[in-house]
Order: C-alpha cells, then sequence, then structure tokens
C-alpha cells in the first residue's frame, strides 16, 4: 500500500518514518515533505502544498494511494478528510467541523463551558476598547489569545497589563495575525506544571498515547515568547496512572461525547493541551486537532505499535479494544532553531553534521529543503534532535550529544529541555 502524509515538518517526518514501518506499506510519500523525508528510506516527496486539498485529492488517486495520515492543522480546518471520504479515499483526521476545537478559541472554549470540561475562565472580544476594559478590570497576568489559527504564535501570555493591552492592540488593530487575529479571547491565567495529552479518537472511543511534555517558550526556563515548540519530552512525570484515569473521566471522555452529542463527531488525533495545578488538577488550556509538534518526534520514536492500523481501526470506528505499546525509555527531543526565530531569521545556509549518525538518537527535520545534494535550513524550526535512555539525564545526554554534530550559521537551541522532568528526579 501506497500512504500519504500531508505537511512539511517535524510532525510530518516522524509521522513519515514510522508508517513506513508498518506492515503492508510499500511506499510513503509526503506532501510536500522536507529534507529529512526526501531522504528517508522509502519515503518520496511530493511538491504539492497541504492547502491545495483539491491537488492532494488527485495527486493520490492518480498514485494509487491507499490511506491518507494529516499533520498539520490547516488542511484539517480546510476540510481535506471531507474531500478525500467523500470521494472513497480513506483519509485519517477530523471533519472540518469537529476541526474547529482547534480552528476557532472562541468554539472550543464554549465548547469546555456547556460541557463542564475543567478550563480557563474567559472571555471573546472583536471590539478593541471592549477588550482593554476587561483586561484592566481583571489585571494581569492575563493570557490573550487570536481567536483562529496562528502556527502556535497567536499566544500571549501577558505579566502586565501593558503587555497584554499591547496584545490585544496588535490582534484587534494592527492585524499582527490577519483574520485570526480579528477575534480574541481573553482568559484567566493559570499556574502550574504544563502536558500534553494526545489520544486515538474513532468517534466514541479515546485511546490514549504515550504522555508527553513540550517547551514551548523560546528561552531557558520557559521565558520569552512562544514559539511552536522548542523541545519535548515522553512521558511526562507530572502524569501519572491516577491523573492519567482523571484526564480521561473528566476531559477526553466527555469531549468524545459532546462533540457526539452535538452531531460532529470527533475522529482523529485529539490533542489536550492541559496546566497541572499544584493541587494536582487537570484543566484544559489548548485542543489541537492533529499530533502535537515537537511531541509527535518523541512519541513517534517510543511507540511500538504499528501506527497504519491503529489509525486505520479508528477510521472504522474500531478502537473499542485496541491498546497502542510504548518503549518503557525516555524519549527526549530538542529544536533546533534558525538564529531570531520566532522573529525574523535567514534561510538557505547549508547544514553540517547529518551524516554523523549515533546510537539511540534520531534528527528529524522540520524547517529544511534539499539544495542539488545539500540540505540547508528553510524555516524557523529546522531540525528535531531526539534521544533515548532509561531516564531523562539519559534521553537528554544523548539528544545533546547528537546536536553538538550539527551545525549551520546562527544555530539556536535551548540547553535545558527536560528540566522540569530532572527536577522531578
Amino acid at each position: 500500500m501506497k500512504v500519504l502524509v500531508i505537511g512539511s515538518g517535524g510532525r510530518e517526518h516522524a509521522l513519515a518514518w514510522k508508517l513506513k514501518q508498518s506492515e503492508g506499506v510499500e511506499e510513503v510519500l509526503v506532501a510536500p515533505g522536507n529534507a529529512g523525508t526526501a531522504l528517508e528510506p522509502g519515503v518520496r516527496n511530493i511538491d504539492v502544498a497541504g492547502e491545495d486539498i483539491g491537488v492532494l485529492l488527485e495527486i493520490a488517486k492518480v498514485e494509487g494511494v491507499g490511506f491518507t495520515v494529516v499533520g498539520p492543522e490547516a488542511p484539517l480546518v480546510a476540510g481535506v478528510c471531507d474531500l478525500f471520504n467523500a470521494n472513497d479515499m480513506p483519509c485519517f483526521g477530523p471533519s472540518a467541523q469537529a476541526a474547529q476545537l482547534e480552528g476557532s478559541k472562541d468554539f472550543s472554549k464554549e465548547f469546555l463551558v456547556r460541557n463542564d470540561i475543567p478550563t480557563a475562565a474567559y472571555e471573546t472580544f472583536s471590539d478593541l476598547d471592549k477588550a482593554k476594559a476587561y483586561i484592566r478590570a481583571q489585571g494581569a497576568p492575563i493570557v490573550v489569545k487570536a481567536d483562529g489559527l496562528a502556527a502556535g504564535k497567536g499566544v500571549v501570555v501577558a505579566t502586565s497589563e501593558e503587555q497584554a493591552l499591547a496584545a490585544v492592540e496588535d490582534m484587534l488593530s494592527r492585524s499582527v495575525f490577519g483574520e485570526a487575529g480579528a477575534t480574541v479571547v481573553i482568559e484567566e491565567f493559570l499556574s502550574g506544571e504544563e502536558a500534553s495529552f494526545i489520544c486515538l479518537c474513532d468517534g466514541t472511543t479515546a485511546v490514549p498515547f504515550a504522555s508527553s511534555q513540550d517547551h514551548k517558550a523560546i528561552f531557558e526556563g520557559d521565558k520569552g515568547p512562544n514559539t511552536g515548540g522548542m523541545g519535548a519530552y515522553s512521558p511526562a512525570p507530572v502524569i501519572d496512572d491516577a491523573l492519567h484515569e482523571r484526564i480521561m473521566a473528566e476531559i477526553i471522555e466527555p469531549t468524545l461525547a459532546g462533540m457526539a452529542a452535538d452531531g460532529i463527531p470527533y475522529v482523529g488525533f485529539l490533542y489536550a493541551g492541559l496546566m497541572i495545578s499544584a493541587e494536582g488538577d487537570p484543566r484544559v488550556i489548548e485542543f489541537n486537532c492533529r499530533f502535537g509538534d515537537p511531541e509527535a518526534q518523541p512519541v513517534m520514536m517510543r511507540l511500538q505499535s504499528d501506527l497504519l492500523a491503529a489509525c486505520q481501526a479508528a477510521l472504522a470506528g474500531e478502537l473499542a479494544h485496541f491498546n497502542l505499546s510504548f518503549d518503557p525509555r525516555v524519549a527526549l527531543g530538542v529544536v533546533m532553531a534558525a538564529g531570531g526565530y520566532p522573529g525574523s531569521y535567514k534561510t538557505g545556509d547549508p547544514i553540517s553534521g547529518l551524516h554523523k549518525d549515533l546510537l539511540d538518537t534520531k534528527v528529524f527535520h522540520a524547517g529544511t529543503c534539499l539544495e542539488e545534494d545539500q540540505v540547508v535550513t528553510n524555516g524557523g524550526r529546522v531540525l528535531c534532535v531526539v534521544g533515548m535512555g532509561e531516564t531523562v539525564a539519559n534521553a537528554r545526554a544523548r539528544a545533546y550529544e547528537r546536536i553538538e554534530l550539527i551545525g549551520w550559521r546562527d544555530r539556536y537551541f535551548r540547553k535545558d529541555i527536560g528540566y522540569r522532568a530532572l527536577e522531578r528526579d
């Protein structure tokens, strides 16, 4: 069988790499892919953007694709799964309606509150003066979010009223995020420890992947502006067995039940970004309608089950008795970014050292492309280097050891990925 993966980032490299290991998979096509997927054995890039869903459908038919997995959120919100499945081309992911859980922060928050799923208190605004008045009344810290998709950068955790006021000014008046920021959600600041809880869903049943935790901020100590993610590790020690059961019972199961009751059953990867309070209570920060990035990289490194078989079972509504198995070791991934990210940065820099392999490590590409036979930078987040080990410290040491073999002009990476887990140890 040929399998198509839609997307171009590190998540898509990880998914393609794992799908190629599935039984009966002849070839994995990635659209548009990156240099890493181009060089991955048994994987081939297709030069079509993930948002060109009509063209992707035609290519999938011509190539004889038997199953499609969607990586990023934009094609899902645009209805790629609706289009493919209507044309008898099995495509794994939520419908456009269901993808509103990520596509609209206001939709998501209203859904959470209506279904008594724990989350932060909030208000939604499209009027700048009203938004500013609300911020002044609430004070800081406070969180300002663009309602629509903003590539993981539409969230400002404001530590002062001035910062929050500037954020709503940027979104509502200066249109920094375009239509995505034409409406803003302003919500209560939640303190605690973040965790990522990602499940495979078939509309009624959810099967959880191994837990993970990412680092969204650009600087050490989780300081500075948010990025798409600067590193992640799995499992997340903050989620013990008891908390795992609470998350399933209080968040995941009510979400599937609520979506089904609304007539939009949720099929696909469901990512619940959680804040775990000091008392151990989970609350939803956000939903994503796809696998996390960079969480996918360490989780796929640990996954021992057949990913294609799991996605096929979910699409067929047959997860009731399905389980996923994982390597008991820790996997930790560190993102190597272009200097200046998440602000302005340069591309086209040659990357050295990628051929230098190291046991229990894997380099997943994100913002890369091939110029002739040379891999060069082509984005803000360039690589995710994953190490595996018996402990967080071992996995982290392997990842950073591999990083030291890789170089380009002005490369940047955080040196403290996994520090919260190490503190627990």
